[in-house]
This record gives C-alpha cells, structure tokens and sequence, in this order.
C-alpha cells in the first residue's frame, strides 16, 4: 500500500488512551482508525452519511474486515489514514485502507459494506446514484455544485442553512439574521450531488466597484469537506463578473484562517457583531 494509492487521506493523531502495555497503539484501535477515515470519506464526498442513507432508504452494514498489521504506532505521532473504494458489487462495497506515518504503511486492511433494508437488514441492490457518486469521487469530479441567483431562486434552502447555523448553533438573534438585503443580493447555494443544499452565502455591492460577501453558512455535517470554499470562490468569481476590484467580508475570528487561505487580509481592529468577534478582511479581485 502506498499513500499515492488514496485520493482521500484523514490525518490523526495517537492518544493517550489507544496506546497499550506494549507502549504501542492497541491493535483493535486500528479498526477505529478505519472507521474514522471512512466517515471523513464521506464528508469528503459531501454526502452526510445518515441524510444520503435516509434518502436512499437502506443502510450500510458491516459483513467483514480484514487487517494485516505490518509496524505499530505510537504516542503522539500523526498518521494519515487512507480510504479508497475498491470494488462495487450488486449489493455489497468493498473499501480498502491504510495508516501511514509518513509513507511508511503501518496497517491496512479491507472493509466490506452490504447495503440493506434497516428494518429487515437483508440486502439491496446498491442504488445507481451511491455507484454514481462513488466513481465520480475516486475519479476526482466535484461533488458539489453551486446554484448562483437571487433571493427568489434560492431562499427557500439558502434560510435553512442559515437558520440552522447562525440562528440555532450561535445563537444571533432572529431579528439580526433577516435584512431587506437579501432580496437585492446575489445569492449562492451549494449542493451535493443528491440535490442536497449544504453550504450558502450572499454578495452585494458594498461601494461602487467593492463587493461584500456575507451570510456564509456551511451545514455542520458538511464542515471539512470544501464546501465553504466553493461557495466562496463562486460569488468571488460573480463579483469580477459583474467588474468589482475588490471584495470585502466581516469574518468571525475563528473563520478568519479560512478566509485567509482564500487570499484575503485583515485589515483594522476585531470588532463584535451580534456579540461576535469579528475582522474586517479584504481581497484585490
């Protein structure tokens, strides 16, 4: 197994708990390892795993796991674990992993999944969409597509995320949330490959030439997976459309990084918005 065999790498590091007498990591904890990185392959694809499966009315289920163990792992050290799909069978996925440090192969092994009824839990036909998604991610296709309108064409889901996001999880005031913007701004709304939205954020001109992005909300079930940056690039990419130079943003502190990766620059002091701290950062388009 070598890393450039995996599309898809989730990176962790050993803790306390999973290191045994042996001063090495327990062997059965590989297996978390394992299952940690398939989530995160998931989230990678941009399909929430219990949303898809509702959707897709069955459920994976776990028919067989094999590990060959090849060097142990220890305290502290980060390891990338790989996951790639290996084989779809008429009802059955079967994915291959590893962990590596560094480029040495530590531990792999081999997952086997049955699609079933989660009532009955005998087996299904593997939807073609799953299929459909899972050639497209290994070949290296987006898995997102990103909707650019208006208020009318994409409020409907565009409030959602950010009800569930600024409203429920920060807690910001209803009343804060909702302005008479939102019916003049360009918006733009992420979705999956299921149609699923996951991701939103709204431009609007700030000043003659200057265009502000805001309202940017990503779902937390779709956090890490590059969601929030194709949203961004996408109203980044209307506003030198439309022959803006520059964008402006008030980022959250803790979202400044991932703003920052996108070329944009503090500028001026932190400041609160809705109790918030906040950075103005700017961007030359």
């Amino acid at each position: 197994m070598k890393r450039t065999e995996f599309r898809f790498l989730e990176r962790l590091r050993v803790r306390w708990a999973e290191v045994d007498l042996q001063q090495i990591v327990f062997n059965g904890h590989y297996l978390m390892y394992f299952d940690t990185a398939v989530a995160g392959y998931w989230r990678a694809m941009a399909l929430p795993y219990q949303d898809t499966m509702a959707a897709l009315g069955g459920d994976l289920y776990m028919r067989k796991t094999t590990v060959e163990y090849l060097a142990s792992a220890r305290l502290d050290e980060l390891l990338d674990v790989g996951v790639r799909c290996g084989r779809i069978g008429n009802s059955s996925l079967v994915f291959h992993a590893a962990v590596f440090r560094g480029e040495q192969c530590l531990v792999h092994g081999e997952l086997v999944y049955v699609f079933a009824d989660p009532q009955t839990q005998t087996s299904r036909p593997l939807p073609q969409d799953l299929r459909g998604a899972l050639d497209a991610f290994e070949a290296g296709q987006p898995m997102v597509e990103v909707r650019i309108g208006s208020w009318a064409e994409l409020g409907e889901h565009a409030q959602r995320i950010r009800s569930r996001v600024f409203v429920d999880e920060q807690r910001i005031p209803a009343a804060l949330e909702w302005d008479a913007a939102d019916a003049a701004c360009t918006h733009a709304l992420a979705v999956n490959r299921f149609g699923c939205p996951l991701a939103t954020g709204r431009l609007l001109e700030h000043v003659p030439g200057v265009a502000k992005i805001g309202r940017m909300a990503v779902l937390p079930v779709a956090r890490g997976s590059h969601v929030g940056r194709a949203v961004l690039d996408a109203l980044l990419a209307a506003a030198r459309a439309r022959g803006d130079h520059e964008a402006l943003l008030h980022a959250q502190l803790s979202a400044a990084p991932f703003y920052a990766r996108a070329g944009f620059v503090a500028r001026g002091p932190v400041f609160e918005e809705a109790g918030i701290p906040h950075v103005e950062m700017v961007k030359a388009l």
